[in-house]
């Protein structure tokens, strides 16, 4: 029995079939556009908070407080990767978002326990710098879009 040949060559999903409109692909290449912005508005803002909280934490403390802080707001850094790339991973597989970012958090944390070294609460701020750029980044878009 033979199979025909350009069967197997044939691509298994595309854009137009994971529309759920069945339209073509504009309005998802639309959407993504935006959140692609978003991902690296909230990437930069993240980086520049990082930046200025580094050099006045250094200034207002120590070197070695200021280190532990920039420990935890490079992990926040890849947190929002992967937290991005998990979110972008869920319009195209429809798959759960994956456990391994708060395995990222604990093993920082548990690390900072056991390490003299390091200072748990300024690697904990650190980390959560991202969260400070989300705050900004929303003040700032809702406060761009009421004087417009």
């Amino acid at each position: 029995m033979n199979l025909p040949q350009n069967d197997s060559h044939e691509p298994t999903s595309t854009a137009e079939e994971t529309s759920p409109s069945g339209s073509a692909a504009s309005e998802p290449t639309g959407s993504m556009q935006e959140f692609y912005k978003l991902q690296q508005d909230l990437l930069w803002g993240t980086i520049a908070l990082t930046g200025i909280i580094f050099v006045s934490v250094w200034l207002a403390y120590s070197v070695n407080i200021a280190l532990n802080y920039l420990i935890g707001a490079c992990t926040g850094v890849v947190y929002l990767r992967m937290l991005a790339k998990d979110v972008e991973r869920i319009g195209v597989s429809k798959e759960r978002l994956s456990k391994t970012r708060l395995a990222l958090f604990i093993g920082l944390i548990v690390v900072a326990t056991q390490w003299n070294q390091l200072q748990i609460m300024p690697i904990f701020l650190g980390f959560l710098t991202y969260k400070a750029a989300l705050i900004v980044y929303v003040l700032r878009t809702t406060l761009l879009a009421d004087i417009k």
